[in-house]
């Protein structure tokens, strides 16, 4: 006897893509479970193994050829012109390959390294994405031989110790204060600074960040530190406030009037707000006569100026 075996669903019955197989329903005594049949899309890669390997390295190797003309003081600008019609000109290694969209899941690890760079180090953007680069290189040949990639690893390793051994032993140990660590910091801000655009006033604003960050406490962190970019004026027009700086602008009547400059003002702070607030919605407030309507803006203004008379009796 024979037993006719049901179709598998088509692709019309599954909305597209999906997974098809042959369930125990109607099979004959004896027959196994069926494979599984996966339904792809069209021009799907499914390479596995040492195809895939090379395939990833050739990916990395592509994005790396981008940033790699940006590296070092004579490196060049990029011009990137997104979807949204921006257009971003930088030489910043984490900027660009933020800015590059890149899809691949393997190139995107070296975005990924750039980015972790830039959040841990402030610098070494470029570099780090080009020595990623010139290890997979280096890896290729191995792997087209034939090497696991597990021992090409463990080798990796071994070279990170012996690399970490020996910077160790080249470092310089600075004191916590003193001429010595301040020239060393303008020299290092100075370096970081060649290749960015402001490398022609790097000196001067080498200065200007180590006297920011020395003037932060033990305590607190970089992130107490600000930039406010300010349309205008040259590159020397910039300046490092020992304070808190707030980017506003003069919006009202009579402000031509209005003093520009304060010295050694007194300066309140205030948790309250100094205007009138609307009433929730579903306030309702119901008098009799306009006096009693006028007693209820009175009473408003009032708890206003008494504020008011606070701040002016604090001498602020």
């Amino acid at each position: 006897q024979s037993q006719a075996l049901p179709l598998p669903p088509t692709d019309q019955h599954m909305g597209g893509r999906g997974m098809a197989g042959m369930g125990g329903h109607g099979m004959m005594p004896g027959m196994g479970m069926q494979p599984q049949i996966v339904l792809l899309r069209e021009g799907t890669d499914t390479s596995q193994g040492k195809p895939q390997l090379i395939s990833n390295i050739n990916a990395c190797q592509a994005v790396v050829d981008v940033v790699r003309t940006t590296l070092g003081p004579r490196g060049m600008d990029k011009l990137i012109h997104d979807e949204n019609g921006t257009v971003t000109i930088s030489n910043d290694g984490a900027t660009l390959m933020k800015k590059l969209q890149v899809v691949h899941p393997a190139a995107n690890t070296l975005v990924q390294i750039s980015m972790s760079q830039d959040a841990e180090v402030g610098d070494g953007t470029t570099s780090v994405v080009l020595l990623a680069g010139e290890f997979l290189r280096e890896a290729k040949p191995y792997i087209e031989e034939g090497v696991h990639p597990q021992v090409i690893i463990k080798a990796y390793r071994q070279a990170v110790a012996l690399a970490t051994a020996k910077i160790d032993s080249l470092a310089v140990n600075l004191e916590q204060s003193g001429g010595e660590v301040r020239a060393m910091l303008e020299k290092s801000a100075a370096t970081s600074l060649s290749s960015k655009l402001v490398s022609g006033h790097k000196q001067f604003f080498a200065k200007m960040v180590v006297d920011a960050v020395l003037s932060l406490d033990q305590a607190q962190g970089l992130d107490m530190l600000g930039t406010k970019k300010v349309v205008g004026g040259s590159l020397q027009d910039s300046m490092l406030v020992e304070g808190v700086a707030f980017k506003k602008t003069f919006s009202y009547a009579g402000f031509e009037q209005m003093t520009k400059h304060f010295k050694a003002p007194k300066i309140v702070l205030l948790n309250v707000e100094l205007e009138l607030k609307a009433e929730r919605d579903n306030a309702e407030v119901r008098v009799s006569d306009v006096t009693a309507y006028q007693a209820v803006v009175d009473a408003e203004w009032d708890i206003i100026y008494d504020k008011l008379a606070k701040i002016v009796a604090s001498g602020a």
